[in-house]
């Protein structure tokens, strides 16, 4: 159910005069009918603080085809509008509306007005009758209409039955209505500026003149995108902000104060149509405190609400608010948050004014930036009997978002709000917002949206949080939003739901487990919006070590040595908690050392005076777990923790120094470094025996080096060093060669080759420290090839 209203013309001490009606017969008039528009009916109420609002009620006749309509004309200021009917249990046919926008003075396409099919005899005590109606439909500041109903077709289902069947008639009294809903300017109510405008002349052609519906098809509004900017975050906008305390009976500056005991009692009745009739023993019931904290809710005085419309007490539940039933008003979703009053106001002003309500029908609204309204007065913490749901409104609180959302999706604010306030009104009574309720008719109910019939003193069970179309004959709320009503549920009942681990800052991962040093800051996240999580802690090994509010994701800690588990719990709102899975820390704060320390040797491959194969080696190991080991000087590497040598080449006859840092997973490190300068000792320094000759090619080191074939001779070189390497040339005619060391004889090398190879380190030797060592080579006289060509030796001292 949707409602509003409008008005233009007279100033506003004209209008406090009007007592009743007034027939505008003066050419002059903002709004001239014409044909058989008759005479038009003006209402205006207004009351010492609020915002006045004004009605202009159009009567629409029907034709000779059976087909009602007004005219395009150009009318005063109006922001809604909707048509109503004498008798609420009839139907309208189809309701078309084009509207002119003050600002551009564009005229909207054809807009189709949904009926209310849950008309309520919700009179108050004047006794008028509820009228039928459609929903309201806000179009923002107007200043021109035209309006038509086409009846439908009876029972029609083919062309051939159509003709049988006719149209069906439209319902008697039919009227526009039309609602100014007025303004605020600063800290001064107003009522809206209005200006007489002279009707368009029926000559002048528009390009929505007549468009029928066959050739005029009726968009949706433009919607509003849900990622579209809020005044705050979406997951935890400011309009709802919990209360900091837990809610209590007495009203806040920004909501309406609960009737006072005092005042004259309002009526309570267990019936589902209430009627005007004061109970014999009226009481006030409480206003229970809530499992949870109640949502900031701007009050009736807040959004402007004109007492004297609807002077009736209101009527209370005659027990507990069993669940709670969401709406869409049907509107567009093309508003700004900052109209949000005047869309109440209008809808206030159309459902008492319009369809002679005694007051709103709804008990709370909301807008698509989660602000939520207090509707039908009496106390938004008390079991206010509102007139939303045809026959569930005696034990159902009804609230309803601004907007259409059949095509669009609702905002994460408002379904945060929706959820904080279904769960403090379902909170008062000690009902599960995730949970069902059985609950008995109050009215026969035709529900051929779901092609079921709800009988009048039957039980039915349906969701705690439950939408209109599962309770009436409706598309309400909307498929976009009634799709996100399970998510509502869990939002409003707990616990937080999609809790996760997502960083561990000042920590390192290494497979599952991290580490830290001690201090490292842990992040998560939710799908739960902040606005329903009272706080989050920390836990170390099971306890609670920090604790932070609702809206924080992350959170700084200090881990003693050793190996922890860490969690973090979310605690919604309801107390229910969710904990994550727990993480892994090592918290390390020994640094790593070199098992074997960084040391250089040679090795194979081809020398030159200017790169000298040499083989860096070392073993980094921790108490923990080694990261990686990094060489810094003289360039930089870095090396996983299971390598534990490098090949690199040294310039001859230069010292070097090779510096290394082993880190952790933790951050701890240690270094350690080595020096080392090759030197070459040529041909020439040996101790020669046998026949050996020189040769000279710029391929040997030097220029030259010596060569025998006969067995037995051999080259000696002594030197105080801690790694040696022979170097020689190699071909496919070079014989083998013995190799002893201090004397004793460690290997036989076949300098055999397929290519020719200078420089060639064959053959190489480490020693744990430096000391003197002697390197003696005899040729072995090898049958076919025996001739050795070498050119001297390489050492580290």
């Amino acid at each position: 159910m949707r409602k509003s209203a409008l008005f233009g013309g007279l100033g506003l001490a004209g209008v406090l005069a009007v007592v009743g009606s007034m027939v505008l017969a003066s050419p002059n008039s903002a709004w001239q009918g014409t044909g058989s528009s008759g005479p038009t009916q003006v209402r205006a109420q207004s009351a010492h603080g609020a915002v006045p609002t004004r009605v202009r009620s159009v009567p629409m006749a029907s034709d000779a085809n059976g087909t009602a309509s007004v005219p395009r004309r150009h009318t005063e200021s109006f922001s809604l509008l909707g048509v109503t009917w004498s008798d609420p249990t009839a139907t309208g046919g189809t309701i078309q509306v084009p509207t002119r926008r003050t600002a551009t003075g564009h005229w909207s396409p054809w807009r189709t007005l949904p009926t209310d099919t849950d008309t309520d005899t919700d009179t108050g005590d004047s006794g008028t009758g509820v009228r039928g109606g459609t929903e309201p439909l806000w179009v923002g500041p107007s200043d021109g209409v035209q309006a038509r109903v086409t009846p439908t077709l009876g029972g029609a289902r083919d062309a051939s039955s159509v003709r049988r069947a006719g149209p069906s008639r439209l319902p008697k009294g039919l009227r526009l209505e039309l609602v100014d809903p007025g303004r605020r300017t600063g800290t001064r109510l107003e009522p809206a500026a209005y200006s007489n405008v002279d009707p368009v002349p029926t000559d002048s052609p528009t390009p929505m003149d007549s468009p029928t519906p066959s050739d005029s098809p009726v968009p949706t509004d433009s919607p509003v995108p849900t990622d579209s900017p809020t005044p705050t975050d979406p997951a935890s906008p400011s309009p709802v902000a919990t209360d900091p305390a837990s809610p209590s009976p007495t009203a806040s500056a920004t909501d309406t104060p609960s009737p006072d005991p005092t005042s004259p009692t309002p009526t309570a009745t267990p019936s589902d149509t209430p009627t005007p009739t004061a109970s014999p023993t009226p009481t006030i019931p409480p206003a229970p405190p809530s499992t949870v904290p109640r949502p900031a809710i701007t009050g009736r005085a807040g959004w402007g609400a004109d007492e004297t419309l609807s002077p009736d007490e209101p009527i209370y539940l005659p027990g507990a608010v069993e669940a709670v039933v969401v709406h869409h008003t049907a509107g567009t979703n093309s508003y700004a948050c900052a109209d949000s009053a005047a869309i109440v106001r209008g809808i206030y002003t159309y459902d008492v004014e319009s369809r002679a309500y005694r007051d709103i029908g709804y008990n709370l609204l909301l807008d698509r930036c989660g602000t939520i309204f207090e509707g039908r007065k009496g106390g938004v913490d008390r079991p206010v009997y509102g007139a939303h749901a045809r026959g569930w409104n005696a034990e159902t609180s009804g609230f309803a978002v601004l907007g259409n959302f059949n095509d669009v999706a609702p905002t994460t604010a408002t379904l945060t709000s929706v959820a904080r306030l279904a769960a403090w009104k379902l909170g008062q009574y000690g009902a599960d917002p995730a949970g069902s309720v059985t609950m008995t008719a109050g009215d026969d109910n035709l529900h051929s949206y779901y092609s079921r019939y709800f009988t009048k003193g039957t039980a039915y069970t349906f969701p705690r949080i439950v939408g209109h179309r599962d309770v009436n004959n409706t598309e309400c709320p909307g498929s976009d939003l009634y799709a996100k009503l399970p998510t509502i549920r869990v939002w409003a009942a707990g616990p937080v739901q999609g809790l996760v681990v997502t960083s561990l800052s000042g920590a390192v991962k290494s497979g599952s487990t991290y580490y830290t040093r001690g201090g490292l800051t842990l992040g998560w996240t939710t799908t739960t919006p902040s606005a329903l999580i009272s706080r989050f802690q920390v836990l170390v090994d099971g306890s609670v070590v920090a604790t932070t509010s609702g809206s924080a994701r992350s959170a700084n800690l200090t881990l003693t040595v050793g190996r922890h588990q860490v969690q973090v719990r979310g605690v919604h709102q309801s107390g229910r908690t969710a904990t994550t899975s727990a993480v892994s820390v090592v918290a390390d704060t020994t640094p790593p050392t070199f098992s074997t320390k960084p040391a250089l040797s040679l090795r194979t491959g081809t020398v030159n005076t200017t790169a000298v194969p040499v083989r860096l080696g070392w073993k980094g190991t921790d108490n923990t777990a080694l990261k990686d080991v990094h060489l810094t000087a003289p360039t930089a590497l870095t090396f996983g923790p299971t390598t534990t040598s490098w090949n690199l080449t040294a310039k001859s006859g230069t010292a070097t120094t090779w510096a290394m840092r082993a880190y952790d997973y933790a951050g701890n490190s240690a270094s350690s470094s080595t020096s080392g300068t090759p030197v070459i000792k040529q041909e020439t320094s040996a101790t020669r025996s046998g026949s050996w000759q020189t040769r000279t090619s710029t391929h040997y080191l030097g220029g030259a080096s010596y060569s025998s074939s006969s067995a037995g001779a051999s080259l000696s070189w002594t030197f105080t060093g801690r790694s040696a390497a022979w170097v020689v040339s190699r071909a496919s005619g070079s014989g083998k060669a013995y190799i002893y060391v201090d004397g004793v004889k460690v290997s036989t090398v076949d300098l055999y080759s397929s290519t020719v190879m200078y420089r060639n380190a064959i053959w190489t030797r480490r020693w744990s420290s430096s000391a003197k060592h002697s390197v003696r080579i005899v040729v072995a006289g090898t049958s076919g090839r025996p001739t050795i060509t070498t050119d001297g030796l390489v050492y580290l001292p």
